[in-house]
């Protein structure tokens, strides 16, 4: 009794505005946040260990877990120095790993003529214009948000349309799924398109039949080109890089994601200067691991040495270079995902199959030499046929290295179309399977979109279930601004897939912690909330375990901590 008593006159219980704000009590909270003491006691620790404990109190001392018991326990491993905060019952979850996102490109403050899809471009000529007006900085206007399909349905052409609109800038406008870009005729004269020009690898020139002039709209890599143009290196784009980048960080961290993937990071475009100065100035708010962007159409001797150079894994540094990110194929809306059978509806451009960004042979070259580097594979698979290839490369690849010094941990992403001879082989080889599945066109009941292009195949995409029942790791990620960002909506998704959705909520927030942090390589210091881990934690606003499931989507997260410290905090607490 007099412990308590002693505890309650030098601790005191304070709500999380205090963890910012320091609102004037005993307690530094500047040194405390600076040194990332911190007690959670009376809650729920959802503790993702091999036991799958659950238990009410966890205790974070210069970052690092030290103590997870029961609350009276807690109390000897808390003194002035510690932040004490009173859940209340709250659940705690160690933080989300979202390992396919792309929080620069969501944040970017250079894309800024934002279309409506559901509206027809023809019928938002007045927000075109305005965009052609705005001063941004730049020469280009670029922008995002339309619909391939109204896009191809207006009466007019494309890029004449386009011309009409902005006549005197270029334009470069991304499609809502980032597969293609509408652009105009100074775009393409910038870029040196014209008829002649053939399709390049990986990528397709929509042309006229007639004409054979192109038609303002650029497939795949074909869109790379103009970007890579517009994106070149300068100081203002870089300053919107980083501006961009922090605001990505700080939507991540108010949905309680503390380590990420960068899913591509676009090298040639200087986006690693925007990670490393925050990692400079103390303004990353979460761990990273960047995802460099294998180029299709460069040349592969001089493009693996520049990748080689670029690795870096220092496991006391928030920021890690370890990955490449490849594409297999495209998508199967555009027809450019690579299929084993032919598509119902195809672009002639693209022809019945589909197409490779790197075929089989090409990646097989990849990922021999850059994982003796120590790179893992992060490959873009959404096709049957680009799965099966890039299970291959990987295959032929280990039959070249043989053991390396630590195990391989490849993964496959997207993995929308698997042919049922591939299942298994997940596990086999001992590759990832990461899914997206938050956007709500991933459901099997809204499968029918790609309906026209690939029939009944349709009804078999996204095979979660059959996969995981493999005993393949699972992973599932945002694709953060393709789909939402918030995991909350991914994990009622995944259990809301009939046959396909995964067995129960632990597998599901085992998708989005340990299992993720062994993808990242850092399962040793995060994913879990045990004794010597970090302090990377999550506090949430109602029991995802227990509430019903149509309601896991409407969570919000109360406080997000990186090694104890804040990095986000709800005025809901």
């Amino acid at each position: 009794m007099t412990g308590f008593r002693f505890w309650g006159l030098l601790i005191k219980i304070v709500g999380l505005s205090f963890i910012l704000t320091g609102c004037g009590s005993e307690n530094n909270s500047g040194d405390v946040n600076a040194t990332g003491n911190v007690a959670l006691i009376n809650g729920k620790i959802y503790t993702v260990n091999d036991k799958q404990s659950v238990e009410e109190a966890v205790v974070v001392k210069k970052g690092s877990i030290v103590f997870v018991g029961s609350t009276a326990e807690a109390q000897s491993r808390i003194d002035v120095d510690t932040l004490v905060i009173d859940l209340k019952g709250k659940l705690v979850l160690p933080g989300i790993h979202d390992s396919h996102l792309h929080p620069l490109e969501a944040g970017s403050e250079a894309i800024t003529c934002i279309l409506d899809s559901s509206i027809s471009p023809a019928k938002q000529a007045t927000k075109l214009k305005a965009c052609g007006e705005e001063n941004t900085g730049l020469d280009w206007v670029l922008g995002w948000g339309y619909s391939l399909e109204s896009l191809l349905a207006m009466k007019k052409d494309p890029r004449a349309f386009l011309d009409e609109m902005i006549p005197d800038r270029p334009v470069a406008i991304m499609e809502e799924t980032s597969h293609s870009i509408w652009v105009n005729s100074k775009a393409l004269a910038l870029a040196g398109i014209s008829a002649n020009t053939p399709h390049p690898k990986g990528g397709a020139i929509l042309k006229h039949m007639a004409t054979g002039q192109p038609t303002g709209v650029l497939l795949d890599t074909a869109g790379e080109i103009i970007f890579d143009i517009a994106f070149a290196p300068n100081t203002v784009l870089e300053e919107m890089n980083y501006q961009g980048l922090l605001s990505g960080l700080e939507q991540v961290a108010k949905n309680g994601i503390t380590s990420v993937v960068d899913a591509r990071l676009y090298w040639k475009r200087n986006y690693l200067k925007a990670w490393d100065r925050a990692e400079k100035e103390n303004t990353l708010t979460a761990r990273a691991v960047l995802s460099l962007w294998a180029y299709p159409l460069e040349g592969d001797t001089d493009q693996i040495e520049i990748l080689k150079s670029m690795y870096r894994d220092d496991g006391n540094s928030l920021l890690r270079v370890t990955q490449i990110k490849m594409y297999s194929d495209g998508i199967i809306h555009n027809s450019t995902a690579s299929l084993i059978e032919p598509y119902k509806e195809y672009f002639e451009e693209v022809g019945p199959l589909g197409l490779n960004y790197f075929d089989k042979t090409r990646m097989t070259k990849y990922v021999t030499e850059l994982e003796k580097a120590g790179f893992d594979m992060h490959i873009h698979a959404i096709g049957d046929r680009a799965v099966r290839e890039s299970l291959d490369a990987i295959e032929d690849s280990m039959q070249v290295n043989g053991t390396l010094d630590s195990p391989r941990r490849h993964r496959l992403t997207h993995v929308e179309m698997v042919d049922s001879n591939d299942f298994g082989r997940f596990a086999e080889l001992g590759v990832i399977a990461d899914f997206q599945v938050a956007g709500e066109f991933t459901l099997p009941k809204n499968s029918s979109w790609v309906e026209g292009q690939i029939g009944d195949r349709h009804k078999d995409m996204l095979p979660v279930r059959t996969i995981y029942d493999t005993g393949a790791l699972v992973t599932l990620s945002s694709d953060w601004d393709v789909s939402s960002l918030s995991p909350f909506v991914g994990m009622q998704n995944s259990l809301q897939r009939g046959e396909q959705s995964l067995p129960n909520i632990d597998a599901v927030i085992r998708a989005y912690t340990i299992n993720a942090a062994i993808l990242m390589r850092q399962e040793d210091k995060t994913g879990s909330i045990e004794v010597g881990k970090l302090g990377d934690l999550i506090v949430l606003d109602q029991d995802i375990v227990t509430v019903e499931i149509d309601s896991i989507a409407k969570t919000n997260v109360l406080l997000t901590l990186l090694e104890g410290k804040a990095v986000f905090s709800s005025p809901m607490l």
